[in-house]
Formats: structure tokens, sequence, C-alpha cells
């Protein structure tokens, strides 16, 4: 009986980790450390991920806040060939633009950073109040 259950059932070919957090520099933190935990787990290369995930969670914290909402990581390998990385917040309003900010400036450059290490990324928006900004990495070259 059980390995006619089991021969019925399709192998899952696609890996996804989501969590709530907290819109906060520790919540950036934290979800660059998740990211890399399940990313080292599955046994997909992590370096580029993290540094992606933590430009995007830096920006969630900082340009998405609103007081009272988390933001939410969602991190997924699909069929073994793309790794899609997602942070959603709650400040639909507020859509991020690359752009190459002043010669002395401090900040600004997180997006100019996600698009160097992406093979594609952009923002989903809604439904309101939110926002998706999501990164692809392909696995396969």
């Amino acid at each position: 009986m059980n390995q006619q259950i089991a021969g019925l059932q399709r192998p899952t070919t696609e890996r996804a980790f989501t969590v709530l957090l907290s819109p906060t520099r520790r919540g950036a933190r934290l979800a660059r450390l998740l990211a890399v935990a399940h990313l080292d787990l599955w046994g997909v290369p992590s370096e580029p991920a993290a540094h992606i995930v933590a430009e995007l969670a830096a920006n969630a914290a900082m340009h998405g806040r609103v007081p009272g909402r988390d933001f939410q990581l969602a991190v997924a390998v699909r069929e073994d060939t793309v790794l899609r990385i997602e942070l959603t917040d709650t400040k639909g309003d507020c859509l991020p633009v690359a752009s190459v900010p002043g010669e002395h400036a401090e900040s600004g450059r997180g997006l100019l950073i996600v698009e160097a290490l992406s093979d594609r990324w952009g923002v989903t928006s809604g439904p309101v109040p939110r926002k998706t900004v999501w990164a692809e990495l392909d696995l396969v070259p």
C-alpha cells in the first residue's frame, strides 16, 4: 500500500521558505542569516543571494517601514534552475528606483548592487498597500 501511495506522489522540485520579520536593522540582519541558512541546507550557493537579501531587507526596513507592520522574506528555488528572492513591505506608494548617487553620497547604491548581482529584478505592486521587490538568479549557466 505504501509503495502505491509513494508511486502516485510526484516529487517536488521547488524548495521555498517564507518568514515575516520586523522592519528594523535586526529584522534585516535576520533575513540575511535565515536566507543563507536555508540556501546552505538546500545546497545552493549563497554568497550573491546573501548580498541581495541584505540590500532588499535593508531597504524594506528603512524605506518600506510602516509602524506595526512587518515585511516578508520569501526565497524559492524553482526546478533547480532559478533562485527567486522576494521582499514584500506595506509601503506600496514608495517604489524603488535604481539610480546612481552623487560621488560623495554615503548611501543609495543598494539597488545597483542588486542589479549587478542578479540576472533579473523588479517591483510588483499590490495588493494595496503592499509592494514586492524581487530578484532572480539563474543557478544553471
